[in-house]
């Protein structure tokens, strides 16, 4: 295809060729936005930002419906508890904060890292919040009373992100030490550590039946691993920069990156064990 010819339309399995946008672009913030989440009953999106401010939007018409603030440097990371009511939120300033998302009311702030917080997130049960630092550690809180269970340690540098695995019971943290490691949430102890990143693993993700993990990295590959067992299953290629993002669709089939080359790409992982792509 010539440049500058315009791309034909085919259907997408992903989304009706009538599909429009519900919205538009949310403008409010006054520097970058650096986390999104939605609410599990996708009525309310939360952001993060380098303004240290977090705001929540309506999801359908896109209107602002409050800005929370209490954080002194930027908010790193947001995420909602399963049921919806909490969200939480990881800045540089060293903090995790706990709010009412109905009334966006503080509920708590929870220290102990030495560092900024880089990536937060609920177990599928909401009772532990998860906080991976640039201290070199992750902390496991109790959400509700916001005392702080236990440290996990064994990284070198930072932990750019954590996840719970659809059952609760393992979690997933990737560092800029290049490795992935699985965490017993229960007892609190290093499963195993997964090494074939050549750079910082900026994204992990389980599938939702929990069988596969996905990490993104500055190698500017994605890697699918057995999570029972540690095996890679295989390495995706294609993006020219750090892929900062990864998350499965609902049904597991597909995995959406998120790249500094500017792209975003999906991809049919529905047999993650044929060979490597």
């Amino acid at each position: 295809m010539r440049p500058g010819q315009p791309r034909p339309l085919h259907p997408s399995p992903l989304r009706p060729l009538h599909w429009r946008p519900r919205c538009c672009a949310l403008t409010g913030h006054t520097s970058y936005v650096v986390s999104v989440a939605f609410s599990p009953d996708g009525r309310t999106l939360a952001s993060g930002s380098w303004d240290h401010t977090i705001k929540l939007w309506d999801a359908a018409s896109g209107q602002l419906l409050r800005t929370l603030t209490g954080h002194k440097d930027t908010v790193r990371s947001v995420a909602f508890s399963p049921d919806g009511r909490t969200l939480a939120s990881g800045s540089d300033d060293k903090t995790i904060k706990l709010w009412d998302s109905a009334s966006g009311q503080l509920l708590r702030k929870l220290t102990g890292h030495t560092n900024s917080v880089v990536s937060v997130a609920f177990s599928p049960d909401g009772r532990t919040l998860a906080s991976g630092s640039a201290d070199n550690t992750i902390k496991l809180w109790d959400s509700a009373s916001g005392q702080l269970l236990r440290t996990l340690t064994g990284y070198t540098s930072y932990v750019d992100s954590v996840a719970f695995s659809p059952d609760g019971r393992t979690l997933a943290s990737g560092s800029w030490d290049h490795t992935i490691k699985l965490w017993d949430i229960a007892r609190g102890e290093l499963l195993r550590t997964l090494t074939s990143h050549k750079a910082t693993v900026d994204s992990v993700a389980f599938s939702p039946d929990g069988r596969t993990l996905a990490s993104g990295s500055a190698d500017n590959t994605i890697k699918l691993w057995d999570s029972a067992s540690g095996q890679l299953l295989r390495t995706l290629t294609g993006h020219k920069a750090t892929v900062d993002s990864v998350a499965f669709s609902p049904d597991g089939r597909t995995l959406a990156s998120g790249s500094e080359d500017n792209a975003i790409k999906l991809r049919d992982v529905s047999n993650a064990n044929e060979a490597s792509k």
